[in-house]
């Protein structure tokens, strides 16, 4: 999933003719195949898990670590990335971005051992920074009128098809030729797209802009050492030191991180805009739904392997449902936000979400997968869909024009942050089902999953704003 993130390089730059159609669309191609990959990473590394771990020793705590790792710097270090293509050129950001994220796939699938696995995760997370607000940026100036409307209408159903293309992917890749191929795959494609784009990218004299390094810094360390003590508490429980001082570490560091941002000319994040009621609803609701739905993808492909004994392939082919129920829930909620308005909307798929995972908590190792854990996935993933949708136009729709590209970063900060949190809470409920494939594990994730999302829905009631999005003219909120 991804949302549209501009930097002040595509509000600015001056319209410009540049390459001819042929060449801008060949352009948005091969940009758009960069972004697919960075999303399918997200999710095609789930199915891989289990083969991973038995190839390479890893425990739960590890696991949870290579898909947090990606996400964390993903989402931590993209406002980073938006103004560093202010500072140095979207174009040269973009090929650094791919240059990085394309070496870091490499080094992943050659790991051996934990270390480099989780270090090539947290490399291919910064090139993924680098590269998506810098590429969104080529695309949103490199195109106009009603071709720009259609250039970022192929971007952002990128997403969807990314998420669900990973599962099935990453199950294929492991059954076939093995788990390293989840991130080799990237590779000749990353290749490709470095030969092509430097002939192709429009070249704008960037403006000089002062990089917020402090704040990035703190930002990403927090949130690190947050998912760090929830991953230890289901190791040595709620109240042990080694739960609860990362956890403490956690809010002194976000406290140092606003206080760096209102001292800072040109801070990564305007803290003001966290003050507008549409700009937190949508960040909230952005946060609870991928932290879900990310959850469930990897609580459901280690349930589905270790504890039922699918295969690789099978696994991914049972996922497929789900992910294209997500697209679905997406569809009808775009449409239903402008009849019955984002508070319903929102309500209402949060409501569909808990009513899919409450049968999930009562879960036993007999029940039929297709009878018993598919239904409750698809239903629940269906309603997060519709939830994606409602976050993202609350929080742009309803905000002034001029502020809709600083109101998206913090929406896209917040869905890869909300990856990493999910599973890192989920892991650590389920922690005896992950190490010994106990289904009593899994239940207990399920059932904080569903009373998560009716906190939600209880919530959003009153966060919310009322009335239907009006794009073109500020908040209409009661």
């Amino acid at each position: 999933m991804s949302h549209p993130h501009r930097t002040a390089d595509a509000e600015h730059a001056a319209p410009s003719h540049g390459p001819s159609v042929p060449r801008r669309r060949l352009m948005l191609t091969l940009l758009c195949l960069a972004q697919f990959m960075l999303i399918l990473d997200v999710t095609v590394v789930n199915v891989a898990l289990p083969d991973m771990a038995a190839d390479l020793n890893l425990g739960r705590e590890t696991l949870t670590w290579v898909v947090t790792s990606y996400t964390l710097c993903f989402g931590g270090l993209m406002l980073l990335g938006g103004r560093l293509a202010d500072a140095i050129g979207a174009h040269r950001t973009v090929l650094a971005g791919l240059a990085v994220f394309t070496g870091a796939s490499l080094v992943t699938g050659l790991a051996t051992g934990a270390p480099v696995l989780l270090t090539g995760r947290v490399f291919q997370g910064v090139g993924a920074a680098l590269l998506s607000p810098a590429a969104l940026s080529l695309v949103t100036t490199s195109f106009h009128g009603e071709e720009r409307n259609k250039a970022l209408g192929v971007w952002a159903a990128i997403g969807g098809t990314g998420s669900a293309v990973g599962v099935l992917l990453g199950g294929a890749l492991t059954a076939g030729p093995g788990w390293e191929w989840v991130f080799y795959i990237n590779v000749p494609v990353g290749v490709l797209a470095l030969a092509a784009l430097p002939a192709l990218l429009p070249r704008r004299t960037p403006r000089p802009a002062r990089l917020d390094l402090p704040g990035a810094v703190l930002v990403t360390t927090g949130t690190g050492a947050l998912i760090y003590g929830l991953v230890k508490a289901g190791d040595t429980g709620w109240g042990s030191a080694g739960a609860v001082l990362p956890l403490l570490g956690a809010l002194v560091v976000y406290g140092a991180f606003a206080a760096v941002e209102r001292a800072s000319r040109t801070p990564l994040m305007d803290l003001r805009m966290l003050t507008r009621r549409p700009v937190v609803a949508g960040a909230f609701l952005m946060l609870v739904a991928t932290a879900l739905l990310i959850a469930f993808f990897f609580l459901g492909s280690v349930y589905l392997q270790r504890l039922r004994g699918l295969s690789p392939l099978r696994t991914g082919l049972v996922f497929l449902p789900v992910a294209v129920a997500t697209g679905i829930g997406a569809h009808l909620g775009s449409r239903l936000v402008g009849r019955i308005g984002s508070r319903t909307t929102a309500v209402a798929g949060m409501v569909v979400a808990a009513g899919g995972s409450l049968p999930l908590a009562w879960l036993s190792a007999d029940d039929s997968v297709y009878a018993g854990l598919l239904p409750g996935l698809v239903t629940a993933s269906f309603g997060l869909g519709a939830v994606f949708v409602t976050a993202t136009t609350t929080a742009l729709a309803m905000v002034a024009h001029e502020e809709a590209g600083l109101a998206s970063g913090v929406v896209n900060t917040f869905h890869e942050v909300g990856g990493s949190i999910g599973v890192a809470v989920m892991s650590t409920v389920a922690a005896a089902g992950i190490e010994h494939g106990a289904v009593g594990g899994f239940t207990d994730a399920f059932t904080l999953s569903a009373v998560a999302a009716a906190a939600t829905a209880l919530a959003a009631l009153a966060l919310v704003p009322r009335g239907k999005p009006r794009p073109a003219g500020g908040p209409h909120v009661h």
